[in-house]
């Protein structure tokens, strides 16, 4: 049963998820505290977007329990994970825009797939997103191919944020982002998640988003959740990898403000 109300946003218990042979999330356990900006970090090829997939069932697990707001994707009916679906949003890579339809038609999509909404509802509830994400109005009539990367993640957000969802996953973010319009999506998120209250389950490598966003951090490593916690928490893990990613040189660069604190 769905349950907007609960302290936890994901729940992953004992989930694995393979590919033939090959296992990629071993026995994974996480909780995703809801409300808060969640990041998950991980070296390239070690299973965050499949992980994500595994949430959002684009992909199927092998074992384990995947629960969002208390429901369990695999026992759950048809009717309950398509009322689920209508309470996330996501970001994916490089936007994922339709590249047929304009701005305003992708930001609509998702109110054509789930609500009964008459055309003028809808772009007018489109209009509002565009505003929200900083875009212009005159944006919503370009198609994909017009815009710059960082307006593409703008419009990508707009998007994930139609049906004002409870969660929004975001992968990899300002992936692509030079750093001046990664600084200004990553306060574009920020400000959103104050506004608005809804959780982030965020995938990112970007070491300047993880401190400046997230709330609590999960590092996978080997399949499995090697640390969790706050900044702090990740400085002070002796795990190998998440030593490696966030004491390193280019951690302890970036990071600095947090040892002074």
């Amino acid at each position: 049963m769905l349950d907007l109300d609960s302290m936890l946003a994901v729940q992953l218990h004992d989930l694995v998820v393979s590919f033939d042979d090959q296992i990629v999330l071993d026995h994974l356990d996480l909780d995703v505290p809801a409300g808060k900006l969640f990041g998950l970090v991980g070296a390239s090829g070690a299973g965050k977007s499949v992980l994500l997939r595994a949430i959002l069932g684009l992909i199927p697990r092998r074992e384990g329990r995947i629960e969002i707001f208390g429901l369990d994707r695999v026992a759950a009916s048809a009717e309950e994970l398509r009322e689920l679906e209508r309470h996330w949003g996501v970001l994916y890579q490089q936007g994922a825009l339709f590249s047929s339809l304009t701005v305003l038609q992708n930001i609509e999509f998702p109110m054509r797939e789930y609500l009964d909404l008459s055309p003028s509802t809808m772009r007018e509830i489109a209009m509002t997103k565009l505003e929200m994400v900083g875009l212009a109005p005159e944006d919503g009539d370009k198609f994909p191919a017009a815009l710059s990367g960082g307006m593409t993640k703008r419009a990508a957000l707009a998007r994930a944020l139609a049906l004002d969802p409870h969660i929004v996953f975001l992968d990899e973010p300002t992936s692509g982002l030079d750093p001046i319009a990664a600084q200004e999506f990553d306060a574009l998120i920020r400000t959103l998640h104050q506004t608005l209250g809804f959780t982030v389950f965020m995938i990112t490598h970007d070491l300047e988003s993880l401190r400046t966003l997230c709330d609590e951090i999960a590092a996978l490593a080997d399949g499995k959740i090697a640390a969790v916690g706050t900044l702090q928490t990740m400085l002070a893990s002796q795990h190998p990898w998440v030593r490696a990613y966030f004491a390193g040189e280019r951690g302890r660069s970036l990071l600095s403000p947090v040892h002074a604190i």
